[in-house]
């Protein structure tokens, strides 16, 4: 038996696939001007949903006031959703209307 033939499988080196997992589509949380809301209730907005520090949380005010909209933060879906509907239950619970948006980032 001299003769020795290799089988196709014997030579095909396989490499396993791995499946690709792409990130999430991360969204911009918004607020927009209005000409209604007091500074300050912006600022503890950004402090208390956003973790911003009054330096930080003061900036993104300012910028918010003099641009019409300032980004927040960038999360997943389901967390910037999250955070929108808080913002604005809570501006209108202190009869505010500042509003909360997302947007794709």
């Amino acid at each position: 038996m001299g003769d020795e033939r290799k089988q196709p499988d014997q030579e095909l080196a396989l490499e396993e696939a791995r499946p690709r997992i792409k990130p999430p589509p991360q969204f911009q949380v918004v607020l927009l001007n209005d000409d209604y809301t007091p500074m300050e209730f912006v600022v503890e907005v950004l402090e208390g949903f956003f973790g911003m520090d009054r330096e930080k949380a003061t900036r993104i005010m300012l910028h918010v006031h003099t641009r019409g909209k300032g980004v927040c933060g960038i999360y997943p879906r389901d967390i910037a959703e999250t955070k929108v509907a808080q913002v604005n239950d809570y501006s209108r619970q202190h009869n505010h209307p500042l509003l909360c948006a997302m947007e794709q980032a």
